[in-house]
């Protein structure tokens, strides 16, 4: 799902995720002119990322009106093809929420899915995971990648408890101070699981914002302030009607607008969008590398780790020489997991889970 970051355009299997309220396709949106000005009140302001408050109409190429047609038919859309997901039952919960985001950065629905429900039936407060030791957390975590939200999950349920009497806070401030918890999932947690106004910026977002109002067909790697600034131009005033359009977009860049295959004939918004205006032009930007896993050390790391998750006890370090050659490889990979605080050297040499 790494630190935590806005994902990355690169990538076709971050965050697909939303328990947002879906109320129809009844007036989705409110008018240009009726949209929070710039100075908006404080308890607004509380509930969405800190990052830009721009005046809607500082962009002259921004065209309000079909802004909000580009909404209503997105939110359209999504009532009628948004997937089942677990996180999205409206029995989910706040915890529910946050977990789906925390496994699904990098990582596609289909490996989460169980996962989310194993660990969801072992944990399902807060309270529950952090009166259990970190090194439970790695254990369940099992294959999903990239460990270390396991143990920053474990961290955020911990303060979650200490910080907010074991309930997750609605407040994108508060959200933002828990351990492995960045803008992107403070503003989901806070739209999805609390139908708070915020601009999610997830991978599929972004690249439908890129589209449809940028005209280019990928955002840069990280977030700039210009395009959180159409982000929230964009926004619409009502609560309830920003985070389905959070929700919606998220599924229209997931199951549409993809990466490399757009369905663009299939795309409610085909006509409105700019990209598909210009005819499609290619990506200009810098070389969009794709990550590499084979003979990695990030591979290696993985099948060290996967010896201690299977332990049921500490073992010596020779557990680990059928899990990875060469050796050289394989004590940098194992420092690694010690430094990450994924794995622990005892006094006598033998290796455990935290």
């Amino acid at each position: 799902m790494p630190p935590q970051t806005t994902p990355t355009a690169a990538s076709e299997t971050g965050p697909i995720s939303s328990n947002a309220p879906e109320t129809g396709t009844n007036n989705p949106t409110q008018s240009a002119k009726k949209r929070l000005p710039a100075a908006r009140s404080a308890a607004a302001a509380a509930t969405r990322p800190p990052a830009v408050a721009p005046d809607r109409n500082a962009d002259p190429n921004l065209d309000l009106e079909a802004a909000d047609d580009v909404i209503e038919r997105t939110r359209a859309w999504f009532a009628v093809h948004r997937r089942d997901l677990p996180w999205r039952a409206s029995d989910a919960g706040a915890w529910g929420v946050m977990v789906s985001e925390f496994m699904l950065q990098q990582t596609p629905v289909s490996r989460v899915l169980p996962a989310y429900e194993a660990w969801l039936t072992r944990w399902p407060t807060p309270s529950a995971l952090a009166a259990d030791e970190p090194g439970e957390a790695v254990r369940m975590w099992g294959r999903l990648g990239y460990p270390r939200r396991a143990l920053r999950l474990h961290g955020a349920a911990a303060a979650i408890v200490e910080r907010h009497g074991g309930a997750v806070p609605a407040d994108y401030a508060e959200l933002k101070e828990l351990p492995g918890v960045g803008d992107y999932t403070a503003a989901a947690i806070a739209s999805f699981a609390f139908g708070r106004r915020a601009a999610v910026l997830d991978t599929n977002v972004r690249r439908v914002l890129a589209r449809a109002f940028s005209g280019t067909e990928f955002p840069a790697d990280a977030v700039s302030a210009a395009e959180r600034a159409l982000a929230e131009a964009v926004l619409p005033e009502a609560a309830e009607h920003a985070a389905g359009w959070a929700a919606a977009s998220m599924e229209l860049g997931a199951l549409v607008c993809t990466a490399k295959t757009p369905k663009c004939l299939a795309c409610p918004i085909n006509a409105l969008c700019r990209w598909n205006a210009l005819g499609r032009p290619a990506y200009e930007g810098p070389p969009r590398r794709g990550q590499t896993y084979a003979g990695t050390d990030r591979q290696a790391r993985g099948r060290l780790l996967a010896v201690l998750r299977h332990a049921t006890a500490p073992v010596a370090e020779s557990a680990f020489e059928s899990a990875w050659n060469p050796a050289e490889q394989r004590e940098r990979a194992l420092a690694g997991l010690i430094a990450d605080g994924l794995a622990v050297r005892l006094p006598d040499g033998r290796y455990r889970l935290p």
